[in-house]
C-alpha cells in the first residue's frame, strides 16, 4: 500500500499548519517537535519565525540534542546559549533533551549495524512528536531528512557518535554503508518508542549540498521546492529525493552528485528493509 505524502510548492509557515492538518493525524498529548537548531555561523538553517505556527498549532515543546562534534552545541551550555542566539527561546519552551544523563537505551532487535540507540533521557516527557526537517545535503549522509533528524537528530551526543560509528562511539570513521545502515536502525528504535504519534514534515527550501550543523556551508545550488508532509519518515524522503531528480534546475546535478558521492539512497533502502515505512507513495499536491 503507497503512502500517502502531501506536497505544495508555496512555501510559507502558514502552508506548513495546511499540509499538517491535511496528514489526517492530530498529535495529542505533551508534544515533542524535534527542529534543527543551526549551528552557529549556518546560513541555511530555518529559523523559529518559520516554525512558529506549527508548534504553535500543536502547542508543542522543541526538543534538541547536543551534537559529537566541536563548535557550538556540542555541551550543554553552548547549545543553551546557541538556542537563545537564534531566538529559539524567544518564541518556545525549549528542552535540550540530553542536557543531564544517562541516556534512555531504545533497543534495536532487528537492527543491522546497532541493537540498540542512545537517547536524551527528557524524550520519556513526550506522548508524541513532530519532525521538522530541512531538506538538504549532507558531508556525511548525503542528505538529511526525515530519517536523519529520527537518527541522528534525536540521538544523545554519545548517541551520535554510537550511530556514526556503527556501534563503535569514538570512530568517526566507519565503513559508509554501515553508517548510513545504523541511522537506518536508530530511526526505526524512535518510531518504535512513539508508536506512530508521529508526524513528519520536510521542507525543500535553501538547497544546499551541505547541512545546517556547518559553520561553514556552502550557498543553495537549487531554487526552493516546497514542503512535504506525511505520516511515513521513508516516504517522504524518498518523495524529496525524486523530486531533486525530476527537476531540471541547473544545479541539480550537483545536488545529486553529493548524494550519490556519500550512496545517500542506502539509507532509504535500509530504512525500507527494516519496514517501519514505505518507498512507494502517492504524492498528492495541494
Amino acid at each position: 500500500m503507497k503512502s500517502k505524502v502531501y506536497f505544495s510548492k508555496e512555501i510559507t509557515p502558514e502552508k506548513v499548519v495546511e499540509l499538517y492538518r491535511s496528514a489526517g493525524k492530530e498529535l495529542t498529548g505533551r508534544v515533542a517537535v524535534k527542529v534543527h537548531s543551526g549551528e552557529e555561523g549556518n546560513q541555511n538553517f530555518l529559523r523559529p519565525d518559520f516554525w512558529k505556527p506549527v508548534v504553535e498549532y500543536v502547542h508543542g515543546t522543541v526538543v534538541e540534542c547536543n551534537t559529537a562534534y566541536p563548535g557550538a552545541r556540542n555541551t550543554t551550555p553552548k547549545h543553551m546559549k546557541l538556542l537563545r542566539d537564534h531566538g529559539w527561546n524567544a518564541y518556545f519552551d525549549v528542552d535540550l533533551m540530553d542536557a543531564e544523563g544517562p541516556d534512555i537505551e531504545l533497543p534495536i532487535p532487528n537492527g543491522r549495524q546497532i541493537k540498540k540507540n542512545y537517547v536524551g533521557k527528557n524524550v520519556a516527557n513526550y506522548d508524541a512528536m513532530l519532525v521538522l526537517s530541512h531538506f538538504k545535503g549532507h558531508p556525511m549522509g548525503g542528505f538529511g531528512g526525515a530519517i536523519k533528524q529520527l537518527s541522528i537528530g534525536v540521538a544523545s551526543s554519545y548517541g551520535k557518535g554510537y550511530i556514526h560509528g556503527a556501534g563503535d562511539a569514538g570512530n568517526f570513521g566507519t565503513e559508509q554503508n554501515k553508517f548510513l545502515e545504523s541511522m537506518a536502525d536508530a530511526a526505526s528504535s524512535v518510531v518504535e518508542y512513539f508508536k506512530g504519534n508521529m508526524v513528519f514534515v520536510n521542507v525543500m527550501k535553501n538547497l544546499s549540498v551541505d547541512c545546517d550543523c556547518c559553520a561553514v556551508a556552502e550557498d543553495p545550488c537549487m531554487k526552493d521546492i516546497g514542503i512535504l508532509v506525511s505520516l511515513d519518515p521513508i516516504a517522504i524522503d524518498q518523495a524529496c529525493l525524486d523530486l531533486i531528480y525530476a527537476s531540471k534546475d541547473r544545479g541539480r546535478d550537483h545536488f545529486i552528485k553529493r548524494v550519490e558521492s556519500r550512496n545517500g539512497v542506502h539509507t532509504i533502502e535500509a530504512a525500507a528493509a527494516l519496514g517501519f515505512g514505505c518507498r512507494e507513495y502517492e504524492l498528492i499536491e495541494m
